[in-house]
């Protein structure tokens, strides 16, 4: 069997199904790689990428084929090495979609209406001594996106039912798009009430979240990140929310997980979540057989189902 290097921590069905078809190796996250290369380095073929592939952990791996990436977003997978050495890389795309979808969209409907703080709030016995504070409502107030890819689509689709107005940017117009096109960035943040970051995470889109940006989002607006964390710059979004000049946030994802930033943690104004965007049992089994899918096709020699680069 093809020996392979699984990265990070995968679901124990994933790991499983793995361990059937491949002689699997495996590297925790943060881990030093140095023993693991001197004693297999020389036979792996794979890397089942769960916790990323770095550059010297590519150059470290002389007979590597393949690497597959455990999600659709593939920024902690060396690319630039990998297609130096002639190297795929696959990704997990479609699967998530929805799923991440519903989470954007249940932040939207958690920010303005308040639902963690509210809860919250109960747990307190804060309700024995008055009602909680009125919140606001999402229906009739305009979605800003940045990234329609598949999932951002997937989240105008669902604030549409909601009866939102639906703006979004990105790098180039699509003709075929079903909603407004802002090509300027800084304009959208001023028309946009929440706006929704879904953009993958590369050079152009680091800091893409600007101290700028959220000045124009405003006291009244909400920031909502369910991309990467560092798309946001995270310094500027802590002083926004502390000054006010923002309203509201809600991430997901954030620039050093799993660490966060101690002054979000005080702020009631800011829904906090522990990356989770894809985080159900169906869905992470789907991601799991997508790459499984991608490794068994590279050794059959068929295309491969998912490849990016």
């Amino acid at each position: 069997m093809p020996e392979i290097l699984v990265t990070g921590r995968l679901p124990d069905v994933t790991q499983a199904a793995l361990e059937r078809l491949f002689t699997v190796h495996s590297l925790p996250r943060g881990a030093d790689p140095a023993p693991l290369l001197q004693a297999q380095g020389n036979e792996i073929r794979g890397i089942a990428a769960a916790g990323g592939a770095s550059a010297a952990l590519i150059a470290g791996l002389p007979k590597l084929e393949i690497i597959a990436n455990f999600g659709v977003g593939y920024d902690a997978v060396d690319v630039t090495a990998a297609k130096a050495r002639g190297i795929p890389v696959t990704n997990t795309p479609d699967v998530l979609t929805e799923e991440v979808a519903d989470l954007a969209m249940a932040m939207i409907l958690d920010s303005a209406r308040q639902i963690s703080r509210a809860d919250r709030f109960v747990r307190a016995g804060k309700w024995l001594k008055g009602a909680f504070p009125l919140a606001r409502t999402v229906a009739g107030r305009t979605l800003g996106i940045v990234g329609l890819g598949r999932i951002g689509t997937a989240i105008g689709r669902r604030a549409e039912a909601f009866r939102m107005q639906v703006l979004w940017h990105g790098p180039r117009p699509k003709p075929d798009a079903p909603w407004p096109y802002i090509a300027d960035l800084l304009e959208l943040a001023r028309q946009a009430d929440f706006l929704m970051v879904i953009c993958p995470l590369s050079p152009a889109t680091r800091g893409l979240i600007s101290a700028e940006i959220m000045a124009a989002l405003g006291p009244e607006g909400t920031l909502i990140n369910v991309a990467r964390g560092a798309v946001v710059d995270e310094t500027a979004l802590v002083e926004a929310l502390l000054s006010g000049r923002l309203g509201a946030a809600a991430l997901d994802v954030f620039e050093r997980e799993p660490q966060v930033p101690e002054a979000l943690l005080a702020l009631e104004n800011v829904v906090l979540l522990p990356h989770i965007g894809s985080a159900t049992l169906e869905t992470r089994a789907a991601m799991g057989q997508l790459m499984i899918d991608n490794l068994v096709a590279h050794f059959d020699g068929r295309p491969l189902p998912t490849r990016v680069a």
